[in-house]
């Protein structure tokens, strides 16, 4: 294992630091849990355990034994239904799951499901306004389906945008067990990735109609599994790999293949052997720290992961009673090269990724450079320094082989000492409009720097009517505020990616700024996004107005508005709040919800940082 990277060791360093005090109740909390008498289901009343064992069949006595050599019992939490691609492979998993724990001497049981909306479905429609709260819903649900406390390790299913990180973060709430996170793969290659951008732009242009893009789309995502561009979803897949969480090399495996099947039986053979009544258990809270996390960032900068994480990491950290913030994202983004161009900030797809050598040569690449932290804890291996392997399915059976030296296809993916650019793909802004984050990894270097006059807008349907009246034919940055977690829970604007998209093909110099997100997929429109404060709380986004020169730099990290704002009037939304289509359920969590740096939740779950110099 090489020498850590100063820097990396530096930073890693200043997150122990600033988390001391709430890492230290945390890991009180995780004891008193494990030490606790009611972690052990002997101690269950026998009321209570006829009902965990009354529709167990032929597990039942094994759950319900009084001896010493208990077998442990594995809690499943599923993500299944079969609407998402990505989640539908999950529908055998528990059968499945259920017959390899006992071919470990275990007994497993679904112990609950969470919710899984899919951003894909919900993008430019109400619905949308409900998904990032789902992250902490889903955090929530798992927490219930934990609460029967009668588990000994806990196999997670879940795959896509909100799901994991809401999965974790139920996850840490019962620290003391051991969870693995068992995902499903990507779907097979469809219609290319430069194809169906193509089409999306005509359709924008008037070029097509929606038969034709239709069919396109219907090309693009075709089968089961998880869809094929880098967004949030397949950058859940390889945190939580290089976070240590999954079976190494399991992440872009397809659903149906032997080896997915493989995996998923090791997984829960590993649970097993890993579980409290094990001799080494590997509680997820003790697994999971400040060394975990950067090391997440590293790989979200190496492969030009979904800027929905700079979102995500700092709530999951929080629920490990870890302070995470943006200025760690930033200095991370200093030092750690590109080394993947997975669409959209590339031609190919993840399934091209995983051929051209995947996690397994990103993580060996990463460590060999210092840029991994190898001694960070995992469920599988000594630490992160054995996950530079590829598993392999052979006549005797799984195996891991080292990961390959050298990339297979170097458009795709490259070294540490050649790679597609010399720093990280996300970058932190900051100015008299606050703080934001933008994602470059796929921006020409010649657009990292706008200057343009504003056009403000409240909604997404606002600037879609502004495009098709022909007034953003022009060079300019289109604000969107009003769109933070206070104000309608932080919706994905990414439908305006295209409309952006076509403007700039035809020469004009276009941005955009908002107090929302823009998609996981992120692509080739500079977007300075997250913008806290966020303009329902004061934030200097509401005082833009039409015409404000705005300066974006991402070369030199700075979001301004050259115009003075501090004599005019506060933000007063005109459409806000909006109550049909459930989001009148989510008013409680738009109400606490924390700002977008911690995590944009509700501040229970994700913290309230208290500022400090480190």
């Amino acid at each position: 294992m090489s020498e850590l990277h100063p820097r990396l060791a530096e930073i890693i360093d200043r997150i122990e630091r600033r988390s001391r005090a709430t890492r230290v109740a945390y890991l009180d909390q995780i004891d008193e849990m494990r030490s606790d008498g009611d972690s052990d289901r002997r101690n269950v009343s026998c009321s209570n355990m006829a009902h965990v064992a009354a529709a167990a069949g032929e597990d039942k006595a094994d759950i319900l034994a009084q001896s010493d050599t208990l077998k442990p019992n594995i809690a499943i939490v599923t993500a299944y239904n079969d609407m998402l691609s990505a989640h539908q492979p999950y529908e055998g998993y528990p059968q499945l799951i259920k017959a390899a724990a006992r071919q470990a001497g275990a007994t497993a049981q679904v112990a609950g499901g969470v919710p899984a909306m899919c951003d894909g479905v919900t993008q430019g429609r109400p619905g949308m306004e409900l998904s990032l709260f789902s992250r902490d819903i889903i955090a929530l649900s798992t927490a219930v389906a934990l609460s029967h406390n009668v588990y000994d390790a806990a196999l997670c299913l879940g795959v896509c945008d909100k799901i994991v990180p809401g999965l974790v973060m139920g996850a840490l709430a019962f620290g003391h067990l051991p969870v693995i996170f068992v995902p499903a793969g990507p779907m097979s290659s469809g219609l290319p990735n430069a194809e169906k951008a193509q089409i999306r732009k005509a359709f924008a242009r008037g070029e097509i109609g929606r038969d034709a893009l239709l069919k396109a789309e219907s090309e693009a995502y075709h089968g089961p599994g998880t869809c094929t561009f880098y967004g949030t979803a397949n950058s859940n897949q390889m945190l939580m790999e290089v976070m240590g969480l999954h079976l190494p090399g399991a992440a872009f495996v397809h659903p149906h293949s032997d080896l997915r099947h493989a995996l998923t039986t090791a997984a829960t053979h590993h649970a097993a052997s890993i579980s409290l009544r094990s001799v080494t258990p590997r509680p997820i809270g003790k697994c999971l720290d400040a060394r975990s996390f950067a090391n997440a960032i590293v790989g979200l900068h190496a492969t030009g992961g979904s800027t929905n994480h700079t979102l995500h990491l700092p709530a999951m950290a929080a629920a490990a009673g870890i302070d995470l913030r943006w200025q760690d994202f930033a200095d991370l983004s200093d030092i750690v090269p590109l080394l993947a161009r997975i669409y959209p900030n590339g031609q190919a797809d993840v399934n091209h990724f995983h051929a051209a050598g995947g996690m397994g040569f990103v993580i060996s690449e990463l460590l060999a450079a210092g840029l991994l932290d190898g001694s960070a804890a995992t469920i599988w291996g000594k630490n992160l320094a054995d996950y530079a392997v590829e598993p392999k399915l052979e006549k005797d059976g799984l195996v891991w082989s080292p990961a390959e030296k050298q990339t297979h296809d170097a458009s795709v993916l490259r070294g540490v000492t050649d790679p597609h650019a010399p720093t990280g793909g996300l970058k932190m802004l900051e100015g008299n409009l606050g703080r934001s984050v933008i994602k470059v990894s796929a921006v020409s270097a010649d657009r990292h720097k706008i200057s343009a006059p504003a056009l403000v807008f409240e909604t997404e349907a606002q600037v879609k009517q502004a495009f098709v009246d022909g007034q953003l034919e022009k060079d300019c940055i289109v604000v969107v505020r009003g769109q933070g977690p206070q104000a309608c829970g932080m919706p994905e604007l990414h439908s305006l990616t295209p409309l952006l998209a076509t403007l700039q093909d035809k020469g004009f110099a276009v941005a955009l700024v908002t107090d929302g997100r823009m998609s996981g997929a992120s692509g080739t429109v500079p977007a300075a996004i997250h913008l806290c404060p966020e303009a329902v709380k004061g934030g200097p986004i509401g005082k833009i107005r039409d015409g404000d020169i705005l300066i974006l730099d991402a070369i030199s990290g700075i979001l301004t508005c050259q115009d003075d704002l501090s004599e005019r009037d506060p933000f007063i939304p005109n459409h806000l709040p909006q109550t049909g289509f459930g989001r009148g359920l989510t008013t409680l969590f738009r109400n606490q919800a924390s700002d977008a740096e911690q995590g944009a939740g509700l501040a229970v779950l994700t913290g309230r940082h208290q500022e400090t110099s480190l």
